[in-house]
């Protein structure tokens, strides 16, 4: 078992799609990380943007050997790499994907700025690539499907 943190305003005992953002960088889905000081900024930039009375980490478990099932749909990325900026890219145009869970480095706020330059055609993908590089990137674990999202058993949460 890996533990899996979630930022936000709220506790999140029960994750769904529901409320999930179609333009989040893997698309719309409940996004996680191992980290939990990511996950921590998460919740305050959450709760910045939404006048929101409290940062919130919600924690998980997650059986990390069913990332090995083959019934799932899984995209991973190693790194910030050509597949990766070009995924991002379609899925913060809401594009859709068929991808029950997405595994990846999740853009900080340097990365973000490096994807718009790309998105605007500011930057090459070469050039994009060549920063992206330089930046110290977090993972992120995102859950697209509802049976994928039942697998997440919720620990607990706490204010940060």
């Amino acid at each position: 078992m890996i533990k899996l943190y979630h930022g936000s305003t709220v506790a999140v005992r029960k994750p769904s799609l529901r409320p999930c953002r179609p333009n989040a960088d893997f698309g719309k889905g409940f996004h996680t990380t191992s980290v939990m000081e990511q996950a921590a900024r998460w919740a305050h930039i959450r709760q910045e943007r939404e006048y929101a009375p409290r940062a919130v980490v919600s924690v998980y478990e997650f059986d990390e050997s069913l990332l090995d099932n083959a019934d799932w749909n899984i995209r991973r990325f190693t790194g910030a790499d050509e597949p990766w900026l070009l995924f991002v890219t379609d899925c913060r145009k809401s594009r859709p994907h068929d991808f029950d869970i997405v595994q990846g480095p999740v853009a900080n706020d340097k990365v973000f700025t490096t994807v718009n330059l790309f998105e605007s055609g500011v930057l090459s993908a070469e050039a994009a690539i060549l920063q992206l590089k330089a930046y110290k990137t977090y993972d992120q674990l995102s859950f697209h499907t509802p049976r994928v999202i039942g697998t997440l058993k919720f620990v607990k949460s706490f204010e940060v």
